[in-house]
């Protein structure tokens, strides 16, 4: 059965593009928003995979770094006394923060002064313009700062025109951001396979400039997409809805909210330290040669993002299977507590693997498996946390709840920033044993939380409308 026969007429009528159904049963405009969000999550997370491995490799060598413009203020004012892989990470740790943190502000100037598309098209232009700065080593600090407002502008005003395709009674609503998703997750697969093998085999510059290609690419698109994607309501014509008021009880659940932002930043850390000091520790001791040639390091971001896909979907038809075969589930905290067992398992399997290296390389067993375990914890704890979250939320936040929950991967990744230094200095297996033990610590609040505080604040919680 196709996702059009699946999806019933409806009674409303065509004015507005609703009954589009010209890509898979779903307005045109959404392969085009696939696409376009497709090329900026390409861009980014080439940018991601190659970045601590660029400066680790070649940007902060002596010979190089002096050529970086700021660099030397950075050192003496921000990051005394750090050089080499913890300067790396801290640079690394800052930039992906930051990028969770822009965004916020990219709405408000959309909302208030630019509009979604003007911010959307100027946010691609900044974007391609700091990809392509990455080219010149001199610039590199610059580009970070560039890129950081480019995501800041686009990344939060295009999801929200996929729902603006569908009328409010539309059933493939929900169906239109998997589809969405999927766009995305293959993007994220491709980009080290691609830009990854670029930059290591070739020379960084030609990884970089491909992020920036793929990110124009996905501007243009964007640009041919306007007569298939609904026209942008301005302030004056918007149908004003009744402000949401706190009311009793609104003021626990809202404490467990932000105590629950640190937890999960913790929670966060092992995953988040891929794209760190793993791929350092890969680069240097993975066995990664076969049949005389070396893979890119930089394929195991693709690994990583081909089982996090696939275990999402299995552990979703999971649960469904489990709902429909004994009528109830887990929820979101015990899916959570869940997905905190099998983080600790994955940071034990990189523990095991540094602890019985020996003198050789690391085969691929043990950071496979490392994938496969942590893609399982994965796809416990981030799918159900943002619905925990507005489950949790106050009624009146509910236009704010999406960016305090971010806020924990703000200071995850700033935390990765910092810890992911310590690989240089610590023993490795103890720095792993560490990421292992930081899940241990998110498996624990899950439990007292749930156990001392959630039964009776998500009772007297109703589910946000949708």
């Amino acid at each position: 059965m196709t996702v059009a026969e699946a999806t019933p007429e409806l009674d409303l009528a065509d004015p507005t593009g609703y009954d589009d159904r010209a890509f898979l049963g779903h307005p045109k405009g959404l392969g085009y928003l696939g696409l376009v969000e497709g090329c900026e999550r390409f861009s980014y997370y080439s940018m991601q995979t190659l970045l601590t491995l660029y400066m680790v490799n070649y940007l902060l060598h002596p010979d190089h770094q002096e050529a970086v413009l700021g660099l030397d203020w950075v050192k003496a004012h921000i990051w005394s006394g750090l050089e080499g892989q913890p300067l790396a990470s801290r640079i690394f740790g800052a930039y992906t923060a930051a990028v969770y943190l822009t965004p916020i502000l990219g709405g408000i100037l959309a909302d208030l002064f630019l509009g979604r598309r003007a911010a959307l098209i100027a946010g691609g232009i900044v974007m391609s313009l700091g990809h392509f700065l990455m080219a010149f080593e001199s610039a590199f600090l610059f580009a970070l700062v560039t890129l950081v407002i480019g995501v800041g502008l686009f990344k939060g005003n295009i999801a929200s025109q996929v729902g603006e395709l569908y009328g409010p009674n539309d059933s493939r609503r929900a169906m239109a951001f998997q589809i969405f998703y999927i766009f995305i997750n293959v993007s994220v697969i491709a980009a080290p396979l691609i830009s990854g093998s670029l930059g290591e085999d070739v020379g960084w510059h030609w990884g970089f400039g491909c992020a920036g290609v793929v990110m124009v690419l996905g501007l243009l698109l964007y640009l041919a997409a306007r007569p298939y994607l609904p026209a942008e309501t301005q302030g004056n014509s918007r149908t004003e809805q009744p402000r949401a008021k706190f009311a009793r009880g609104d003021g626990p659940r809202l404490i467990a909210v932000l105590l629950l932002v640190p937890v999960m930043a913790i929670a966060l850390l092992t995953n988040q330290e891929i794209f760190n000091a793993y791929l350092v520790w890969a680069d240097q001791h993975f066995q990664l040669t076969f049949f005389g040639k070396t893979l890119p390091t930089s394929w195991m971001i693709t690994i990583d993002a081909t089982l996090s896909f696939s275990m999402l979907v299995a552990v979703a038809a999971f649960w469904n299977w489990i709902g429909r075969k004994t009528g109830r589930e887990p929820d979101e905290l015990g899916k959570m507590i869940i997905g905190s067992f099998f983080t600790i398992g994955g940071g034990l399997c990189l523990w095991f693997a540094a602890a019985t290296q020996g003198a050789g390389k690391i085969g691929l067993f043990w950071p496979v498996m490392f994938h496969l375990v942590n893609s399982i914890g994965f796809a416990h704890v981030l799918p159900v946390s943002l619905a925990l979250f507005t489950r949790l939320a106050p009624r009146a936040l509910n236009a704010s709840i999406v960016g305090i929950y971010y806020l924990a991967f703000f200071i995850a990744n700033y935390t990765v920033g910092v810890i992911g230094g310590w690989y240089s200095t610590m023993s490795t297996p103890q720095f792993w044993l560490l990421h292992a033990a930081s899940a241990a610590v998110g498996l624990i609040a899950f439990s007292a939380f749930k156990l001392f505080l959630a039964n009776r604040l998500m009772s007297e919680a109703d589910p946000l409308p949708t």
